[in-house]
């Protein structure tokens, strides 16, 4: 179960719309997103309906304005539960279609070159759990979810290219 709750203004102001449950197109219910409230679950909010554009991760908490979120603009127009899990297990490759060098992965990772000495990761296979994918180290730059399931190429997880700079395990820590 999760409570997730949009404001059009900054500091929680504004007209405000709660959420427990998955929405491809939030359109109809704000006009804008200033700040956001996470009273439980972890949520995937997405910057365009059905679940595309740029994806930011969010736990608990509060988020007084977009730039906490590391949004770009006050636009978000979906977003998803992400379902718990109590083990996470995942398979990173260096090249497409689960070829090259692979290595395993179960706890998070905030720089995968230095710990794999990869220089690129271009697939993965999601065995147990659901991820959050950071385009550069220390959990920056553009978030993916990963969800379990084959990712043969990075165009599959949604990217543009294979940076993959950072790993998070998606656990609601309360």
């Amino acid at each position: 179960m999760g409570k997730i709750t949009f404001y059009e203004d900054r500091g929680f102001q504004g007209r405000c719309y709660e959420c427990s449950s998955d929405y491809p197109n939030l359109q109809a219910y704000f006009s804008r997103c200033n700040s956001i409230r996470v009273d439980s679950g972890c949520w995937m909010i997405y910057e365009h309906p059905n679940y595309s554009g740029h994806q930011y991760y969010l736990r608990r908490g509060e988020y007084p304005d977009y730039q906490q979120w590391m949004g770009l603009n006050d636009t978000i127009r979906s977003c998803c539960l992400i379902p718990q899990t109590d083990s996470h297990r995942m398979r990173l490759y260096e090249r497409e279609e689960h070829k090259g060098l692979m290595s395993e992965l179960t706890d998070d990772c905030p720089r995968i070159h230095d710990r794999f000495q990869l220089n690129e990761i271009h697939s993965f296979n999601v065995l147990e759990g659901c991820w959050v994918l950071y385009e550069m180290p220390n959990y920056r730059g553009r978030q993916f979810l990963l969800r379990p399931g084959e990712y043969r190429r990075y165009l599959d997880w949604g990217a543009v290219n294979a940076k993959a700079g950072s790993l998070r395990r998606v656990m609601d820590l309360y």
